[in-house]
């Protein structure tokens, strides 16, 4: 198994898998144009209510879906959203991005992943779950910006859409240092060089997405070796711990998820906090018009 390898920090790393992974995260395609421009809106002060309507209504499924989401029982008012601009009046320009973000990963992660052993819908259904439970967290502790949480939570296991093919053939040295007790990133790690966190991260550097979610998708599992952006990456992690305990697209993955104290302890969450918060996501979740874009 590791002919062609070296030792980095004490780590095995397979050269071939190693540069196939990285030729991997190069060959992604980059983010859709509408995508780029509605985050460059949404983020300049200057920008109108107009010239986000101008960019979304040149792209059919996402006005529809923008238009849906508004509609839907999770933003309640009493008359008939019609028009995109109606839309950014209610729900606002970041839950707009938010749900760009989540029209364009649908494309991205609604496959079947071997490696993990999720289903086609599993890993979907999973980063959906963690979004809304890292928007959940955000209300409870009065985090200024909930809807970049949100987003964090859809994007924070696209590093798996490149690992999987990877885990098929390594699955079983994985799986004995997981039943050895390493989580399952570690052990990801130790047999490929890579976990699905830090190839997240460089897919996030390639599609140039602000720091803030870089950091969130490459500490999501520890969280404490972040040295910023720290509130963001606590809420992930705690989120994806939630999802974990919900048991929505868990796979493989599951196994020996480590959950962080200091997190827990930053964001003021106690054990009925975090029951409080299972039951918050579950209700969203049962409910079809809630479970945005799914």
């Amino acid at each position: 198994m590791y002919n062609n390898a070296r030792i980095l920090g004490g780590i095995i790393v397979n050269n071939n898998t190693l540069d196939s992974i990285v030729r991997k995260v190069q060959d992604m395609k980059p983010l859709p144009m509408v995508v780029g421009q509605i985050i460059n809106i949404t983020e300049d002060p200057k920008a109108t209510i107009r010239d986000l309507e101008e960019v979304i209504l040149k792209d059919q499924v996402l006005t529809t879906k923008i238009l849906r989401v508004a509609n839907s029982a999770y933003y309640t008012y009493n008359r008939k959203i019609s028009t995109i601009s109606q839309a950014a009046v209610l729900i606002g320009f970041k839950a707009i991005k938010g749900i760009a973000f989540a029209s364009v990963l649908n494309k991205y992660m609604n496959v079947e992943l071997k490696g993990y052993e999720m289903e086609k819908d599993d890993l979907w259904q999973q980063s959906q779950t963690c979004a809304i439970a890292a928007r959940e967290i955000s209300k409870r502790i009065k985090y200024r910006d909930q809807e970049e949480a949100y987003i964090a939570g859809l994007l924070h296991d696209v590093g798996k859409t490149v690992l999987s093919q990877y885990l098929e053939d390594e699955y079983g040295e994985i799986l004995k240092l997981v039943e050895e007790g390493s989580t399952f990133d570690e052990a990801e790690a130790k047999v490929l060089g890579f976990s699905h966190t830090e190839i997240g991260g460089k897919v996030a550097e390639k599609w140039n997405l602000p720091k803030h979610l870089v950091d969130a998708i490459k500490y999501h599992h520890d969280p404490d070796a972040a040295d910023d952006n720290i509130m963001m990456v606590n809420i992930v992690h705690v989120a994806d711990a939630i999802t974990m305990m919900v048991g929505i697209g868990m796979g493989a993955d599951g196994m020996n998820y480590k959950i962080s104290e200091r997190a827990l302890e930053m964001l003021g969450l106690d054990e009925i906090g975090i029951q409080d918060l299972i039951s918050t996501v579950v209700d969203v979740v049962q409910s079809e018009e809630n479970y945005l874009l799914a």
